[in-house]
């Protein structure tokens, strides 16, 4: 059976986080996108976690829903953390999704945080100075069935390969405790392709997830297995036990797109790719401050296999889309905030239809059928990657032009 997860999310209790982010509201456009398991998000916040456990049901071996039974979503209990913490003479700012097997570890984690002084009710991502290998201990003697995901793994300024705080691998980070690292979230500003040029991560799965600060953005990222039975041990196994059978592809976005994809300074409108940094020796022609190093450098600084790389044995392939709303919005040249843009997917997604279903499934034969030529031309365009990026950089999210017959439209992926 295909799943689609998307396992990193927010909730409305996360800083910079849209207050629609209510669980009733995640599973609703869960439904819209085609997302059948998601995670909770923010789990260890204690309104939250109370939400949580008021809203929703077991309906299968660490698997949720809404009690109610208005929606088919399931849920997963996820958290991420912001660890900051200083280890060889400089400070490391790391994030890291978290997977709980159920309630009982997640309460048996949050009481070894609170006994650490951790404050878990400032943020749904709360911030702890533990260090990652210390962090990965405590989880595993909360439940050994828990997971730990280093979080878009390659972005600058809070991730396990960032160019500002991060180390140069997954060993260096966890020491004795990267033997169970099984898999590592490659961000939006970074793909499968990209990462598949250092032979050091050949033994991780790479996951991707949207990290959707709003319902609108669930799915932008998200992973497809093949389930027998869709409960939390299952999706344990796949993961830890590494079955390239049932772990069928990742969603990605195009990683042009992402906002630290490229070398830049924001305040300065500049962005350069790596041979160009170098030649600037990191410094902004501008004004004379330093660039922002992007996820295309650090690649290949740590890289020790060439760009565009043969697939390794035992990762999952990957698609890249466009969220359909700016697909939509290319077709008709106007803003994905128009109008227009909304009744056109109020139309697309009735009798049943999904996005992902849109984007992914439906034969161009069938498309013509209940969207125009324009939009037609659009999705099958994106399904062959014919698409022209300015890349993002420094915080910048990169501008996408989707080809829609003789349409070349600009979009900005906010």
């Amino acid at each position: 059976m295909r799943i689609i997860a998307d396992l990193h999310l927010h909730s409305k209790w996360s800083r910079a986080c849209s207050q629609d982010l209510a669980l009733p509201n995640i599973a609703k456009a869960c439904e819209r996108k085609g997302i059948d398991l998601v995670g909770t998000a923010d789990a260890l916040h204690p309104k939250w976690s109370s939400d949580i456990k008021e809203l929703l049901v077991e309906s299968g071996t660490g698997v949720f829903s809404l009690k109610d039974g208005s929606s088919p979503t399931r849920f997963l209990l996820t958290v991420e953390v912001s660890s900051i913490y200083k280890r060889g003479g400089k400070v490391r700012r790391v994030h890291h999704v978290l997977l709980f097997p159920g309630l009982e570890a997640l309460d048996a984690f949050s009481r070894k945080l609170s006994d650490r002084g951790v404050n878990l009710k400032s943020d749904g991502r709360p911030i702890m100075g533990l260090d990652s290998e210390e962090l990965l201990k405590l989880l595993l003697d909360a439940d050994e069935n828990c997971l730990l995901i280093p979080a878009h793994a390659w972005t600058p300024w809070f991730s396990i390969f960032g160019s500002k705080s991060g180390f140069d691998s997954i060993e260096e980070c966890f020491g004795d405790m990267s033997k169970y690292i099984y898999a590592i979230e490659t961000g939006l500003s970074s793909d499968p392709l990209m990462n598949w040029r250092l032979s050091a991560l050949d033994h991780v799965f790479l996951v991707s997830n949207s990290d959707a600060h709003s319902c609108a953005n669930l799915g932008r990222e998200a992973n497809v297995f093949d389930m027998e039975r869709v409960d939390y041990p299952e999706l344990w196994r796949i993961i830890v036990e590494h079955d390239t059978a049932r772990f069928i592809e990742t969603l990605e976005f195009f990683p042009e797109e992402g906002k630290y994809h490229a070398d830049g300074h924001r305040d300065c409108s500049f962005w350069c790719l790596p041979e160009e940094t170098k030649k600037n020796h990191g410094i902004c022609p501008k004004c004379g401050k330093p660039l922002t190093i992007g996820v295309l450098n650090r690649v290949a600084e740590l890289a020790d296999r060439p760009p565009d790389p043969v697939r390794p044995s035992g990762s999952a392939p990957f698609r890249s889309i466009v969220p359909l709303a700016e697909v939509v919005a290319g077709s008709l040249g106007v803003s994905k905030a128009s109008k227009k843009v909304v009744l056109a997917l109020e139309n697309l997604l009735s009798s049943g239809r999904t996005e992902f279903g849109i984007l992914l499934d439906y034969p161009e034969e069938s498309l013509v059928s209940f969207a125009s030529p324009e939009l037609v031309s659009a999705i099958m365009s994106m399904r062959q990657g014919k698409v022209e990026i300015r890349p993002g950089y420094d915080g910048e999210f990169g501008l996408v032009n989707v080809m829609s017959g003789k349409q070349r439209v600009q979009a900005n992926l906010l």
